[in-house]
């Protein structure tokens, strides 16, 4: 069980658990997921944390896109963000990059998920290590990440 689990159960929030063989090779891993759990890549979404200098956020788009780094601090309502350094992210969050969740982490941190999850009645993001992600609804993940926000924080392919 990860903290992710952990948590889901803990507040009695419904989800599912889907398991894959991660390649050790691959290093996109949401694009892995997708493909080897057979899911809609537009449903998967990936974990990334973003920094002003003074605090860390959690951005949640889906793998077929890119964070959009001014429209995140603009909806963040800060001036500037970047992309936060990967041991600073795995300290923080308690998941290595690749297995990031964004429930369960060691810190709570404020939360923002592209606009596009809500057009998904179940949404896939990692369960906390690499090949394994939780399938929930969308106003569940805001929830438990936080009360987090939606918004259009992402560039589409």
């Amino acid at each position: 069980m990860t903290p992710a689990i952990n948590e889901l159960k803990k507040r009695k929030i419904t989800f599912s658990i889907h398991e894959y063989e991660h390649d050790k090779q691959c290093t996109n891993f949401g694009e892995e997921a997708a493909t080897k759990l057979h899911l809609d890549p537009a449903s998967v979404f990936k974990t990334l944390l973003v920094s002003d200098d003074k605090n860390v956020f959690v951005c949640i788009v889906p793998v077929t896109g890119t964070l959009n780094l001014k429209r995140a601090a603009s909806a963040l309502k800060v001036k500037k963000l970047r992309m936060a350094d990967t041991k600073e992210a795995e300290r923080l969050t308690g998941y290595l990059v690749g297995g990031i969740s964004p429930i369960g982490q060691k810190k709570r941190l404020v939360t923002c998920i592209d606009q596009s999850a809500t057009a998904h009645s179940t949404l896939y993001v990692s369960g906390g290590q690499r090949g394994l992600d939780i399938g929930l609804a969308p106003n569940d993940l805001s929830m438990i990440c936080r009360n987090a926000m939606f918004a259009d924080i992402a560039e589409h392919k």
